[in-house]
């Protein structure tokens, strides 16, 4: 009997580590979402099922879990919402899509962004963000799509962006930015057209015959 009341007792240390581990996992990831809401002004209350005191945010409205209780996806596009995105956005380590387009949500791009190895894509079109696109987002390098579009970006495209094999989409028109546009790599097969009204952009990058960031800040 001893033998099986140790084997029941370590089988039921095993499970609770598990659960302990699982927990603590989901809540990391709620913890910072729930940061993100607290961020955000919500008049339609499409945030109103982020509970913090749930065990992890698989269950909340707009957020997509995969199989381990792991969030992949946060869609709040064209949601009413404004504030700023957080830092603690980076720590969503699985988040393979973060959608954020056609709100009114303002101040920078988190450099954080750049440690989300699995996003694939990147939609914060259609709001009033400033400041520089991160050069830290050239670490994405399963991104495929990369839409920043109609905010009020300045600095130049950061080259790093030319090192990403899979991305298929950028469009960054109609922001302020400057510089040369990149020709390397995936900004081979994007149409310029992408990068239409911004002023200070000074069209195709010259191999060779100029520095890329020249008069650019």
């Amino acid at each position: 009997m001893a033998g099986r009341d140790l084997l029941f007792f370590v089988a039921v240390t095993i499970i609770s580590s598990s659960l302990m581990v699982s927990t603590a996992r989901g809540n990391s990831e709620g913890d910072a979402l729930y940061v993100l809401r607290r961020s955000l002004s919500d008049p339609d209350n499409v945030l109103q099922s982020w509970d913090p005191n749930l065990v992890n945010p698989c269950t909340w409205f707009h957020v997509t879990c995969n199989q381990d209780s792991h969030v992949t996806r946060v869609d709040l596009g064209n949601s009413n919402l404004s504030g700023h995105l957080v830092p603690e956005l980076g720590k969503l380590e699985h988040l393979q899509y973060l959608e954020l387009y056609k709100n009114n949500i303002q101040g920078k791009i988190p450099v954080e962004l750049g440690i989300l190895k699995n996003l694939i894509s990147l939609d914060l079109y259609n709001n009033n963000i400033s400041g520089t696109i991160p050069p830290s987002l050239g670490n994405l390098k399963s991104l495929v799509f990369l839409r920043l579009n109609n905010n009020q970006l300045t600095g130049p495209i950061p080259r790093t962006l030319a090192g990403i094999s899979s991305l298929k989409v950028v469009d960054v028109s109609n922001n302020n930015l400057c510089g040369p546009i990149p020709t390397t790599g995936p900004f081979e097969h994007i149409p310029l057209e992408n990068f239409e009204n911004n002023p200070r952009l000074e069209g195709p990058q010259l191999q060779g015959l100029a520095g890329y960031d020249t008069n650019c800040s």
